[in-house]
């Protein structure tokens, strides 16, 4: 669940990325029939300011045993230091939320307070892309990833450098509270709702965006027709390119290839349809493109881990916090953007 989210702060704070955290899990929605969540704010004194790297400071309120019954804890950048150089209350007050299986969320180098806890070894991550050989250093048995915008360990989500922390916390609450709630943050946020890739969304890919206008312009395409069966050479011939050179130049600017492309985003569509809708499987299957609700069975379950039906009974809205055709237009849209 996301009820309650902890963010331990020390010295060298970056301010982007704590700003993140506090815009996506602290603000007040309740205009907009959001769920509050329990924000706090915490270091090892509370009520001692800590210095940010602008000359910034920030007052926690809490200490560190707010830590202790938080359902996420929330690690901003920071200066980089040696691994004996982090408070030894706050190493072990992560290792003891880690035992009991809280969630934890690092943005950029805050994913070296969680190697130096010992919590990254055997784990998947990645951190900002300049700090990636060296936390991989510090901690050989880690599996960095420095190619991706975060990575999804279940328990453990580890986001790259600045603005890859706005996408995996808002991943963090599309995985935990639903398409719906995600969406209305982004859209306050003005940014894109969701950017992965085509496989599952443990280690999703980013999706930029299109350099060329012709690939625009065929994403713009494929989002506004789901419904519609695409072949590669079709979609070849709206970008004015040869089969072999429009599936070579959309694979090198998504990091997938163009079906995959369009498996996600018929599921992205389609978890909100089940979200907020009461359209049967069939007719969503039929809406998104998937031709039976045999295959959208298949690469729905795929894709988010669980079946249609079991995803719809624990998303399902009853007070939707927004109109349901216009967050599936920003989902569709926004996720290439």
């Amino acid at each position: 669940m996301l009820r309650s989210v902890a963010v331990p702060v020390i010295d060298g704070l970056a301010v982007f990325e704590f700003g993140v955290l506090g815009e996506v899990f602290g603000l007040d929605r309740s205009y907009a029939n959001l769920p509050e969540i329990d924000f706090r704010v915490c270091a090892v004194e509370p009520g001692k300011p800590v210095s940010t790297q602008v000359g910034l400071t920030v007052m926690p309120q809490f200490g560190l045993e707010a830590m202790d019954d938080a359902d996420v804890i929330a690690l901003p950048a920071e200066l980089l230091r040696p691994d004996d150089e982090y408070p030894v209350e706050l190493l072990d007050a992560l290792r003891r939320a880690s035992d009991r299986g809280a969630i934890l969320l690092s943005a950029c180098s805050g994913a070296f307070m969680l190697g130096a806890a010992g919590l990254l070894d055997g784990r998947p991550c990645t951190t900002h892309w300049r700090y990636a050989d060296e936390l991989q250093r510090r901690h050989p048995t880690a599996m960095v990833d420095p190619d991706v915008l975060f990575v999804d360990d279940g328990d453990l989500i580890t986001s790259a450098g600045t603005a890859a922390g706005i996408d995996a916390s808002l991943h963090l609450v599309r995985r935990e509270l639903g398409s719906a709630v995600a969406n209305v943050i982004a859209r306050n946020m003005v940014v894109p709702p969701q950017r992965d890739g085509g496989q599952r969304q443990y280690i999703p890919r980013p999706v930029p965006e299109a350099e060329c206008d012709e690939l625009v312009d065929v994403l713009a395409h494929m989002n506004a027709h789901l419904e519609q069966q695409h072949t590669v050479s079709a979609l070849a011939k709206l970008a004015h390119m040869s089969t072999r050179t429009f599936a070579r130049r959309f694979v090198a600017e998504t990091g997938v290839t163009p079906m995959q492309w369009l498996t996600a985003q018929r599921v992205l569509h389609a978890r909100l349809l089940l979200e907020t809708t009461d359209a049967s499987i069939d007719e969503i299957a039929a809406s998104c493109g998937f031709g039976s609700a045999t295959l959208f069975r298949h690469h729905f379950s795929r894709e988010v881990g669980v079946a249609p039906t079991a995803y719809r009974k624990s998303f399902a809205c009853d007070d939707e916090p927004t109109r349901p055709d216009a967050d599936a237009t920003d989902s569709r849209v926004a996720a290439f953007v």
